[in-house]
């Protein structure tokens, strides 16, 4: 089913899957993507798992996402506990939803927005950071961090007369895609085929991202995956769990099991069945 939860003065759309109309009272797991994702990919990291083991499974879209970035102009927020807790009021008061039993994944970026929400949401009762990333902003290049200083018009002046120049046009494309969901006038500029001329305000709302200093906070257990060869968040996952005071495991999926690089893509079902797994023995039928 399709329903519209609360959040300001624009509702986040989100879907709910169960596996049968029984009504029974079942563990659920909230989905949450990243940066740059659609609803639909949640549908292959969780949905069909979940329904298998009997699990309800929410998908949404929040804030620099899907139809709150391109349709309601909604970049990210850093503090995502504000986008979570209205889920978590949603499924608690239906009578399908075990309200001790609501699960919380966070796919690629999301592996910072999943435990900052977590760190404030006291009724997540598990949580899955794939992979684990305390800070966003260390997942872009060197070179195009090192464009931001604390001073809005030199970096704006770096930025449009020293690094625009001499973009190459693929270089660019990247920049506008990985850009957009933090800036709403850079998403209408690429829309348009156009380089957004404001690098301050998107980096430095990356940068506000950063989860470092709450991570203790959460009382969840946690699993923090990591992936061989993972492109973006290189170390964070280990630097999480190594941050975390709450039960906690820790696994990097590899290249042998065909899992590696970031997210797993060439191996869902795997990725799938071992957070199932996880979630299935941390949250038990009972």
């Amino acid at each position: 089913m399709k329903a519209n939860v609360p959040y300001g003065s624009t509702p986040l759309p989100v879907w709910f899957f169960r596996p049968d109309t029984s009504g029974t009272p079942r563990p659920t797991v909230i989905l949450t993507n990243g940066s740059d994702g659609q609803n639909v990919d949640m549908w292959t990291y969780g949905v069909p798992a979940a329904l298998d083991r009997g699990w309800n499974a929410l998908v949404y879209d929040g804030p620099g996402q899907g139809q709150l970035l391109f349709v309601d102009q909604v970049v990210f927020t850093p503090t995502w506990e504000k986008v979570v807790t209205p889920l978590v009021d949603w499924l608690a008061a239906r009578p399908d939803v075990d309200p001790d039993r609501i699960a919380l994944t966070g796919l690629s970026m999301a592996g910072d927005l999943a435990p900052r929400a977590a760190a404030f949401e006291s009724r997540i009762a598990a949580l899955v950071a794939m992979p684990g990333c305390l800070e966003p902003w260390l997942g872009f290049p060197p070179e195009i961090r090192q464009i931001l200083t604390p001073d809005k018009q030199e970096t704006n002046d770096i930025w449009n007369k020293e690094v625009v120049p001499e973009l190459p046009p693929d270089a660019a494309d990247v920049m506008k895609k990985r850009f957009e969901p933090f800036s709403i006038p850079a998403m209408l500029e690429a829309r348009q085929g156009k380089l957004f001329t404001d690098f301050y305000t998107p980096a430095t709302r990356i940068q506000a991202l950063t989860i470092t200093d709450v991570v203790g906070r959460i009382k969840a257990p946690t699993l923090v995956l990591d992936y061989e060869g993972e492109q973006f968040y290189p170390g964070q996952p280990r630097r999480m769990y190594d941050a975390l005071t709450s039960p906690k495991d820790y696994l990097k999926l590899t290249a042998a099991e065909g899992a590696q690089l970031h997210c797993s893509p060439m191996a869902p079902q795997l990725h799938c069945e071992v957070v199932f797994d996880w979630l299935q023995k941390t949250l038990p039928d009972r």
